[in-house]
């Protein structure tokens, strides 16, 4: 249903639609803070989390996903990813910045570039490029993109308060075969240190100058098996 958006840099919330689918340590935390009941600082097999989609303009919720790590190596994270909306898996290999590698439709070369990158800090800047290979038509798309932490921030999801760093990442990118198809994506990142996670992303895209998409990502449950 989204696989015609050029959308590179959301490819979770493609797949999940198409198949069915660290950091130096923070300041100390204020008393506000609820803590974590479990420290996910490193990924492990059995690892989860739960989330709800919903659109940003309409407020509906479109779908629930819940991801679980299923195996991790020295250099990838092989990813399970299901929905009850939806029949079947996705599996998708991220690196241990959580770089997306590739899943069912999208293959990138190096990596998607919507990870982290460490240390995190307030005013870091990175920026990435790849090529990204849409298997289903074998269409290449070549997408240049930066990152910066813009701040440190309390966040409130069904899941729980968390300690974030907010992450604000701009993708553009084109069909190689024919440039003049253009997409950007403007994805919001709240990635939480102590679950190894995001807890929320807030991502908007453009395929020709018009919005393709406009979704939110909330953790609703995430733990440790």
């Amino acid at each position: 249903m989204m696989l015609c958006r050029a959308a590179v840099a959301i490819s979770l919330l493609l797949t999940l639609y198409a198949v069915a689918v660290a950091q130096s340590a923070p300041p100390e935390k204020p008393p506000s803070i609820t803590e974590p009941s479990t420290s996910m600082d490193q990924p492990l097999p059995g690892d989860h989390w739960s989330y709800e989609v919903r659109d940003e303009i309409t407020g509906e919720l479109k779908f629930s996903s819940t991801t679980l790590i299923t195996d991790v190596t020295p250099t990838e994270v092989a990813v399970r990813a299901q929905s009850p909306s939806f029949p079947g898996v996705g599996v998708y290999i991220y690196d241990h910045s959580w770089n997306l590698k590739s899943n069912p439709i999208w293959r990138f070369s190096p990596n998607d570039g919507t990870g982290v990158k460490l240390p995190l800090n307030v005013g870091s800047t990175w920026k990435f490029q790849d090529d990204a290979l849409y298997s289903p038509r074998g269409t290449t798309f070549k997408n240049v993109g930066s990152s910066k932490v813009v701040a440190q921030e309390n966040i409130t999801t069904g899941a729980g308060t968390f300690d974030t760093f907010k992450i604000e990442t701009s993708i553009n990118g084109h069909n190689a075969n024919d440039p003049t198809k253009k997409f950007n994506s403007i994805i919001t990142t709240w990635y939480a240190p102590s679950v190894d996670h995001w807890v929320k992303r807030v991502s908007k895209s453009s395929f020709n100058g018009r919005v393709d998409d406009n979704s939110s990502t909330e953790l609703v449950e995430y733990g440790r098996r």
